[in-house]
């Protein structure tokens, strides 16, 4: 780990902890170092930067009352979902108070008959998926980490199987969202088709944290696919590799994943995972139609 950023604490930040710690107890607002090094830096290369103190919320009431103490003292709030970004989302380079969000990791409602579920932030897409398999559902964004949903949203994930079921824009309903001001607000009903007032869903779903804090999602479900096929090609260029999957795609061959490399990418991974692929351009794909998949076999195209 990187050696931290240390920054002494002024007196408004240090008013804010002592109220939190009030009204919480110690073992919900941490402060010692090592909790606050975990919560200021993620698997970036930027230098570890720690929250002033870690606080973890249980429910959307709480995160209204933080936000609201922090924004009476001007405190920065950093949301911590899983900790999986790459870009430094989490660090904390003024300070401030960081929400761990994993203690609100519960399932609100699975409506099956209408393909969408209510979740709290801190769940994680494989627990939801562990919870929904024997529905027969699934939710299908996959950014390759085992994220937090409420993260995901926040940063617009996406990942390999966008192709078939699009990025987090495109699953999430509707959120509820704690603004700076300590208020709550629903973006959206559940219902499917409706144009009327502001899409606020999709301001919130891609602001990093930096509009709102998001306390609830509801989010499209798909049903699990009866078959999946996989299928590695190799091609003799960048620009055949994408035609083929255009021409897939336009020939209506149900694609659920596609993934893309070029020959560093290939090296890189055969130096990572010890594998042996030839070190060409290539796309790693599943389909859903293992009739059609005779397109794709694994050869050279």
């Amino acid at each position: 780990m990187n050696e931290a950023i240390v920054r002494p604490k002024n007196n408004s930040t240090a008013h804010a902890i002592a109220d939190l710690t009030a009204a919480f107890g110690n073992n919900r607002v941490v402060t010692s170092l090592a909790v606050r090094e975990q919560h200021g830096q993620t698997t970036t290369w930027l230098a570890n930067e720690p929250p002033d103190a870690v606080f973890f919320p249980q429910s959307a009431e709480e995160v209204q009352r933080t936000v609201a103490l922090c924004a009476q003292y001007r405190v920065p709030v950093i949301a911590y979902g899983a900790g999986t970004s790459l870009e430094g989302h989490v660090n904390a380079p003024f300070g401030g108070i960081c929400l761990d969000m994993k203690d609100m990791n519960r399932i609100l409602a699975v409506h099956a008959e209408d393909f969408d579920c209510v979740v709290e932030p801190g769940i994680t897409r494989v627990r939801l998926n562990e919870e929904l398999r024997d529905q027969g559902l699934f939710f299908p964004v996959d950014p390759g980490a085992d994220a937090s949903l409420g993260g995901m949203a926040s940063n617009r994930s996406s990942g390999t199987t966008a192709v078939r079921y699009g990025t987090m824009k495109d699953n999430v309903i509707g959120l509820k969202v704690v603004l700076p001001n300590g208020e709550l607000i629903t973006t959206s009903r559940r219902a499917r088709k409706s144009s009327a007032g502001y899409d606020l869903t999709h301001l919130f779903v891609g602001a990093e944290g930096t509009l709102g804090i998001i306390t609830e999602l509801t989010l499209k479900l798909h049903g699990i696919p009866e078959d999946v096929a996989a299928a590695v090609c190799r091609f003799p260029s960048i620009k055949a590799a994408c035609d083929a999957a255009i021409t897939g795609i336009q020939a209506g061959i149900p694609m659920a994943r596609v993934e893309f490399l070029d020959e560093v990418m290939v090296r890189a991974i055969n130096a990572y995972s010890k594998t042996t692929f030839p070190e060409e351009t290539m796309l790693f794909l599943d389909t859903t139609s293992t009739g059609r998949c005779g397109h794709f076999a694994p050869a050279r195209c």
